[in-house]
Order: C-alpha cells, then sequence, then structure tokens
C-alpha cells in the first residue's frame, strides 16, 4: 500500500476505534472515534499498513478501525497529525485523510487474509480489548 510522502516524519501513531462507522469522517475531515491506544512503535506500524498488499475492494467502507499519525517531536511539525487511515476489513478498503494525501494515495483497496493485514488487526483489536 502507498503511504503519503510524510510518513517518515511519523514519530506516533494513535489507535482509533470508529464507533459508528456510517459517520467515520467528521466534518473538519479527519477519523471520528475513540483514542484506544498510542503505538510509538510508529514505523513498525507504517511498515505493516505498507506492506498490506492490493487486492479486490468491495462497497460497503463501514470502517471499524483507524490510526492517525503524528510527526515525531523535535522537528518543525513535532505532535502535528501527518494523515489518517480508516480501515474496512470487511470491504478490504482504506481511505486516507490530511493535507499530505494525494489523489493516488487517497483510497486504496488491501488483501484483508494477509499476514500483515491480520497483525495490524490483532493490533487494534487488542487495544479496543484493553481499552474496554
Amino acid at each position: 500500500m502507498l503511504l503519503p510522502t510524510t510518513s517518515a516524519m511519523t514519530g506516533l501513531v494513535e489507535a482509533v476505534r470508529i464507533t459508528d462507522p456510517s459517520a467515520w469522517r467528521t466534518e473538519a475531515g479527519t477519523v471520528a472515534g475513540e483514542t484506544v491506544d498510542r503505538w510509538d512503535d510508529a514505523q513498525e506500524v507504517l511498515a505493516l499498513v505498507s506492506a498490506l498488499p492490493g487486492g479486490s475492494a468491495m462497497r460497503c467502507f463501514l470502517p471499524g478501525f483507524g490510526i492517525r499519525a503524528h510527526a515525531a517531536s523535535g522537528g518543525l511539525f513535532a505532535g502535528q497529525v501527518l494523515f489518517e487511515i480508516a480501515f474496512c476489513f470487511s470491504c478490504r478498503w482504506a481511505r486516507f485523510l490530511g493535507a499530505a494525501v494525494t489523489p493516488g494515495v487517497a483510497g486504496q483497496p488491501f488483501d484483508p487474509t494477509s499476514a500483515p493485514a491480520r497483525e495490524l488487526l490483532r493490533r487494534f483489536r487488542e487495544s479496543a480489548a484493553a481499552a474496554g
């Protein structure tokens, strides 16, 4: 999967549980939901996302989870949200949001049965369960 060019600047990833999949995006253009975890291994998480192989997309797009990629501390954009991704593991689609997101990256199908997708979903579920 292609990532925005700002992905290399990411130092923290928030795991988001999308509680209302039909309203997954806010009016401000961000992923709507509850932050259930903060993953300091941001580049490992983005490596999983980057390793997601393409797939056949379906049409439901009712995402259950998302991520917010924050810039690493100490840089010009320290702490700012660089981009966000909402994932629908049912229809095999990922939607990207943010200023650095180009049309070629904005929506991408993926294979939810792949090892990287299963690991990403496991992390989401584990974080959501721990958050209650």
